[in-house]
């Protein structure tokens, strides 16, 4: 009898790309399975991106919404379905009432907040063993919690050749040169953001050397967009507000680096470019590392670090705002090497 899985997935863009890992453990345990994402339109349409999974089923509950109508509509819509396993990647007590609602005899997550009889296969999480947040999500696909996991696949995201040169020809993009993608953004606050100051600076120097910058936003960025744009002037391309996140993913495959905070952008682009360049400040980059082909994480390690705050409790923002234009460049330019003085050295990665 073929096994039906459901995944609750994650809200945020990033989380979403490093679940992707779990997809793939299991597709490779369970090749006959099927195995379906719930999760709100933002990260369900990065589903169509990776090939382990069945179906997005797309939920209409907002973020932080308890909506226990919609919740209660949304149960019998997967009861429909027939799953015998819910695994829940959020921690909400929130998250597991649709899974337990659908009537999913078996619902396997973290403890979390108030979630007794909801998740009724609970797992702990060894971080000492298990250091990253993918893990984290693959540990959840075990079919047992003394299970050990396997070392785990980074996320790649499947790129549209036929959408890749669609957007070519829309903005007229040279490929000629060295190309650096930019995800200058920090939704969750403005303790994540390497100074826009910086982000201008460092546009200037790559478009000096004959470089494109490639910078993505939303309309939170605009400014900041424009100033990096205006910093650029011969090879600089701003798409931001005009690309879809699958968009993101078919242009961060052409980038030769792609430079961001730590962002969902930046592990969107970490799914599909060839080199990341990440910017830790008030985050753990032993957590939440870009997981691309190359990648270097750049953190100056400060004793208050990492705060995971999103605005900087002394104010100075030292941890980012110190991390010197001179540091990304050379990281951009010339690639692991040892003077990048706020390098964060990545060890047993791949």
């Amino acid at each position: 009898m073929t096994r039906r899985i459901l995944v609750v997935g994650p809200s945020w863009i990033g989380d979403m790309v490093m679940a992707q890992s779990l997809f793939m453990d299991l597709r490779n345990r369970l090749p006959d399975a099927v195995i379906d994402v719930l999760a709100p339109p933002v990260t369900a349409a990065l589903v169509a991106r990776m090939p382990e999974v069945d179906a997005a089923v797309t939920s209409e509950i907002r973020h932080g919404e308890f909506a226990w109508a919609k919740r209660r509509v949304e149960g019998a819509r997967l009861r429909e379905r027939g799953y015998d396993q819910a695994i829940v990647l959020q921690r909400s007590a929130k998250a597991a009432l649709v899974p337990w609602l659908a009537g999913i005899d078996r619902r396997t997550g973290v403890r979390g907040e108030l979630r007794y009889g909801l998740i009724n296969d609970v797992r702990r999480i060894d971080v000492a063993r298990y250091p990253l947040k993918a893990e984290h999500y693959a540990l959840l696909g075990l079919d047992s919690a003394d299970d050990t996991l396997a070392p785990i696949r980074f996320p790649r995201l499947a790129v549209d050749p036929s959408n890749q040169s669609a957007l070519i020809e829309r903005f007229a993009l040279d490929l000629d040169r060295p190309i650096v993608g930019f995800a200058p953004g920090a939704a969750y606050g403005p303790a994540k953001a390497w100074p826009a100051a910086h982000y201008a600076e460092l546009a200037a120097r790559l478009d000096a050397l004959g470089w494109a910058c490639w910078i993505f936003g939303s309309q939170a960025d605009r400014d900041l967009a424009d100033a990096m744009k205006a910093a650029a002037p011969r090879h600089g391309v701003d798409f931001s507000e005009q690309t879809a996140l699958t968009d993101v993913v078919d242009l961060a495959a052409l980038a030769t680096h792609f430079v961001g905070n730590d962002t969902g952008i930046m592990h969107l682009a970490s799914a599909a470019a060839p080199s990341v360049i990440g910017l830790y400040g008030s985050t753990d980059p032993d957590y939440a590392p870009p997981l691309a082909a190359s990648a270097q994480r750049l953190w100056r390690g400060m004793d208050c670090s990492p705060c995971r705050q999103r605005h900087c409790p002394f104010g100075h923002q030292a941890c980012l705002a110190d991390m010197s234009v001179d540091d990304v460049f050379t990281a951009c330019t010339q690639p692991g090497v040892s003077a990048i003085k706020s390098l964060h050295t990545a060890h047993g990665y791949h």
